[in-house]
């Protein structure tokens, strides 16, 4: 037998060479489809790895080349068995609870358990596709869905999948390569600086004076103004600071919690008339907690119960609606005293970056679209004084 040459390795040696990291195998299994099996490293103590399964070795090859890619990148090998559902439970508790204030992840999760878990929840996170995800959107709208609430649907996957891209659970975000359907915002209705007056007249007296003073007198959130405590005002020097908004969510009742965002923490200037009603409020509140005695409770609020207690805004809105029907006004929300404001400051020249941030928008163009009723009486005005300003210098150039 002819000896073996020495620089050809034994077959024992070649049996014990093992792959390295990041190097994968293909194989055909008995079944007749084809896998492939990936090295992914040691993770919680053990060695991982990672499996792909096709009707071809192409298939298979094609997986294992983009999970080699990935992996040499710091991206971790999509999760082929987690689906849709699970993943947004995983999302709701470990993203959204803690970051969100409490009502607006009952929201969030509302739509998850409501519509996309019963329709998207057994899709594999990393198979949803655009196509199956668009099918979906345009479905709610066809059997009745609101655009504006799936709009809202799109926004929560989109932002869920974000996360998850940063996981490295899926390759990319689907939900930003499909359209959600358009919403038309109904338009604003505020009341003409007649009926505000008529209004805040019917209103005069009213234990809720003061809310409304606020609401139309610096455009403040109906949250935002039950949310507010005397350390916040300065009536002497007519000082406001937004710090708070009072909300109610169903597990934890009314609570004071941040803001809508950074940028409704804001001071203000109070105009006269609210530094007036604020005045009548603060002898009414001491006047309550005389009658209270023992059941007041001083929590510093400006508007609360008869014993001292947060006021729930549905009592606020339902007197709202009272007091427009002695004033002889239509039907209105008890918001549109904040787009009512901002309509008066349009009007009357007042930049609309002075308005974003008198009124906490986040975005100069959340301003400028809310309010685009305006404009138009201002593009008419900003015209005339054109035409005043270039008559003069023609006169001028006459003489």
């Amino acid at each position: 037998m002819a000896s073996q040459d020495r620089n050809e390795p034994s077959l024992s040696s070649q049996k014990r060479k093992r792959r390295g990291r990041n190097e994968g195998s293909i194989y055909k299994r008995k079944d007749g489809r084809w896998a492939a099996s990936l090295d992914v490293g040691w993770q919680d103590g053990k060695r991982k790895r990672k499996h792909f399964l096709g009707r071809t070795r192409a298939e298979v090859h094609k997986k294992l080349v983009r999970a080699q890619r990935d992996l040499g990148q710091g991206i971790a090998p999509c999760n082929d068995r987690l689906s849709v559902g699970a993943y947004l439970e995983i999302w709701l508790k470990q993203c959204a609870r803690p970051t969100v204030r409490p009502l607006t992840y009952e929201s969030y999760a509302c739509l998850v358990r409501v519509h996309l878990i019963p329709d998207l929840g057994r899709v594999q996170l990393s198979k949803l596709s655009p196509e199956r995800l668009q099918s979906f959107l345009n479905h709610k709208v066809e059997t009745g869905t609101s655009a504006r609430r799936v709009q809202m649907m799109h926004a929560v996957l989109r932002t869920a999948l974000n996360q998850a891209l940063r996981w490295g659970l899926v390759a990319r975000n689907v939900a930003t390569l499909v359209d959600p359907p358009r919403y038309v915002r109904e338009p604003v209705r505020p009341l003409s600086p007649e009926e505000a007056r008529r209004f805040m007249e019917a209103a005069r007296g009213d234990s809720y004076e003061a809310v409304y003073a606020l609401a139309l007198g610096l455009g403040l959130r109906i949250g935002e103004v039950l949310g507010l405590r005397w350390g916040d005002i300065d009536l002497a020097t007519g000082q406001l600071t937004v710090r708070h908004a009072l909300q109610r969510s169903k597990s934890r009742g009314l609570e004071l919690v941040e803001p809508k965002s950074r940028t409704s923490v804001r001071s203000l200037v109070l105009p006269a008339f609210v530094v007036r009603s604020l005045h009548q409020q603060q002898v009414r509140q001491k006047q309550q907690a005389r009658w209270g005695g023992l059941k007041w409770q001083d929590r510093d609020l400006v508007f609360t119960t008869s014993v001292g207690t947060p006021i729930d805004a549905d009592k606020v809105r339902r007197r709202f609606k009272v007091l427009l029907e002695q004033a002889g006004l239509r039907d209105m929300r008890l918001h549109d005293l904040r787009h009512s404001c901002a309509s008066f400051l349009l009007a009357q020249g007042l930049q609309p970056r002075t308005i974003m941030e008198l009124l906490g928008h986040s975005q100069i163009s959340l301003t400028m679209n809310t309010y685009a009723h305006v404009m138009p009486s201002l593009m008419q005005d900003a015209a005339q004084r054109m035409d005043a300003l270039f008559e003069d210098e023609a006169s001028a150039v006459q003489s």
